[in-house]
């Protein structure tokens, strides 16, 4: 045991597969624990290199195994996975996350905190709330036009349907009625718990000079804030905003060979949740600038003019979020261009 280096942690919801390895890479020992007896067991280990895969639960185990005192290292599962060898079983799982940690050239997952963690879960909530509401939104929308009963488009224009179905000249059945009224309380009740933790999201938003910070972007507002102060790393961990910005999949997917570079569509292989509110927020600005200076000599004037909506707001959130890094680095607020032009 003296002599392991590296022990490679399957993770599971009762059974572990370890995987413990020599300096030169020969297998030390290979160990099926319950739970319970994971901490006991790494709690009397030297200190040695943990890896284990960025998957559920692993960021509450990278701090538990971190305060034994061993470094702990989440590596992204699809790194993992070349390293597999036949017959995929959890023994095998265990030593090819060994064999992955062990590169010199991988990359890592910087563990979250719990503080982290429980910011995530307000904002997942939240997210899986406006899902469930728009889903019962459509299906009583497409209920109603069955028989005949059509509203406009857009949560406001929820309310109306509601009214429609009450009038008695519409001849409508009970039974559809009574129904309606079923799925308009449950769109009420999930409407007020969003509003509730969008509530709690500006509060936490309003806590931390960071998300301060960000909030002064436009485009920025308390969700998308929090989402990076939830799911991001500090940004002070990328190199520069270009890194960042492939963290978050909002660069163009290459296709290079032979020193000829092509580009594709963009990537999308990076954080989903900051990448599609930072392509909503963009497209928040684009609006407002279609509106009030449509013909601006800008970048983003130029941009529009030549390029789509959408191409253009994907190239705007990926300009967002290399200033968010510049932003975070130098510790300042967002500099509108124009005023420091003038």
């Amino acid at each position: 045991m003296d002599e392991v280096t590296i022990v490679g942690l399957d993770l599971a919801k009762r059974v572990f597969q370890l995987h413990g390895a020599r300096a030169d890479g020969s297998v030390a020992f290979r160990r099926k624990l319950s739970r319970a007896q994971v901490t006991t067991f790494l709690s009397k280990l030297p200190r040695c290199i943990v890896a284990m895969e960025a998957c559920a639960t692993a960021h509450f185990w990278a701090r538990t195994i971190a305060a034994l005192g061993h470094d702990v290292r989440l590596v992204p599962p699809a790194y993992v996975k070349p390293f597999v060898k036949r017959q995929k079983n959890d023994a095998a799982d265990a030593e090819a996350i060994a064999e992955a940690a062990s590169r010199p050239t991988m990359r890592f997952v910087e563990p979250k905190t719990e503080r982290q963690q429980a910011r995530a879960m307000v904002f997942r909530t939240r997210d899986m709330f406006v899902r469930q509401r728009t889903q019962m939104i459509n299906a009583l929308r497409a209920h109603l036009a069955e028989h005949g009963v059509i509203a406009a488009k857009g949560i406001t224009n929820v309310q109306k349907l509601g009214r429609i179905i009450e009038t008695a000249e519409t001849g409508i059945e009970p039974l559809v009625v009574e129904t309606a009224r079923i799925y308009l309380d449950q769109i009420e009740q999930i409407s007020g718990r969003i509003s509730a933790l969008e509530k709690t999201l500006r509060k936490e938003a309003g806590q931390s000079d960071r998300t301060e910070r960000m909030m002064s972007m436009p485009g920025i507002g308390p969700v998308t804030a929090m989402a990076v102060e939830a799911f991001a790393p500090t940004l002070s961990t990328f190199r520069r905003g270009r890194d960042f910005a492939a963290w978050l999949g909002l660069v163009p997917k290459q296709h290079s060979s032979g020193g000829k570079q092509l580009m594709g569509h963009t990537s999308k292989m990076g954080q989903r949740d900051i990448r599609r509110l930072l392509i909503i927020g963009a497209m928040s600005v684009i609006r407002w600038f279609s509106q009030n200076t449509p013909d601006a000599d800008t970048w983003l004037g130029r941009l529009l003019r030549r390029k789509p909506r959408q191409l253009a707001a994907i190239a705007l959130a990926n300009k967002m979020a290399r200033s968010l890094w510049a932003m975070e680095t130098k510790n300042e607020f967002f500099r509108d261009p124009r005023a420091v032009a003038a």
